[in-house]
């Protein structure tokens, strides 16, 4: 593989942009917490870690081959390797494949339940780059992918999934609604123009207002998770830091500036740091106790 061709393969996978690794790593990190009450099994911290990153990559990629032929009309994707010609489209696959193999190779290490639960997360990785021509709601869908990791989290700490961890699991799904929608903003003009559908088309002039009430949404799920899981002080100042996060991330979109929308989403990876930190420190805290 020359250097132009692993320069394309880098860019087709977004490796030079961790944030999107980042936003599936934290709910699995949480979840592994949570499970195993304290310190999780080292192995497993590093298999997410691995399979986030190989799966992120992975979603990139069937990402732009589905949007292979509209990358091209909006301004933000137009230099995308499947664009311009640096990778073909059955190359993109292979790829897409490999990333797939590989990551499916790190759950093979664990437990019966959690391979069981990885087929379903290679179905919605597949599934979501599509749905942006069919609903509006494409960012339910990205979050439903994005959250697989929190039942094979636990699937694979602790042999079983319970309620609580399905509780996990849909506030990761409201998050990646939030973050996903002010990405979207930036593309609207766009996506309005060549047809692809989105929550930012959907909620129009009130996406302020609804990504607001998502927010709040979010922390009352958190405060109700706090109680389910039996969380302390530190992890509830962490979900107040939280709250005032969103609430900068509002600030940033007030005006629907492209730049300062991006920068709200980007801001979400502080917020699963927060929570994690408040999580930790938690069982860190009792530990000693």
């Amino acid at each position: 593989m020359n250097y132009a061709m692993l320069d394309a393969c880098i860019r087709l996978t977004r490796l030079y942009r961790p944030f999107g690794i980042f936003l599936v790593l934290w709910p699995a990190l949480w979840s592994l917490w949570l499970a195993a009450e304290g310190l999780p099994d080292l192995k497993l911290i590093v298999s997410f870690i691995l399979g986030c990153i190989l799966m992120r990559s992975a979603g990139c990629v069937i990402n732009d081959y589905a949007d292979r032929n509209l990358d091209g009309h909006v301004e933000r994707t137009r230099s995308r390797p499947l664009v311009t010609g640096a990778i073909k489209p059955a190359g993109a696959l292979a790829l897409f494949f490999l990333l797939c193999g590989l990551a499916f190779g790190l759950v093979l290490l664990t437990n019966r339940l959690t391979i069981q639960l990885a087929l379903g997360g290679l179905l919605l990785a597949a599934i979501y780059p599509f749905t942006k021509r069919y609903t509006h709601l494409p960012q339910v869908f990205l979050g439903a992918a994005f959250a697989w990791a929190v039942p094979m989290a636990f699937a694979a700490q602790s042999g079983t999934v319970p309620s609580g961890a399905w509780l996990i699991y849909v506030l990761v799904v409201v998050w990646a609604v939030i973050y996903d929608t002010f990405y979207a903003i930036v593309d609207r003009e766009d996506d309005l123009r060549i047809g692809i559908k989105s929550t930012a088309i959907l909620f129009g002039e009130l996406d302020r207002l609804m990504t607001g009430l998502l927010q709040l949404l979010m922390l009352s799920g958190l405060l109700l998770a706090g109680g389910r899981f039996g969380m302390s002080t530190p992890y509830y100042i962490a979900v107040a830091i939280a709250a005032g996060l969103f609430a900068w991330q509002q600030y940033l979109i007030r005006n629907r500036d492209r730049q300062a929308c991006f920068r709200a989403f980007l801001n979400n990876n502080w917020v699963g740091l927060v929570l994690l930190a408040g999580i930790v420190a938690h069982y860190q805290l009792n530990s000693v106790a």
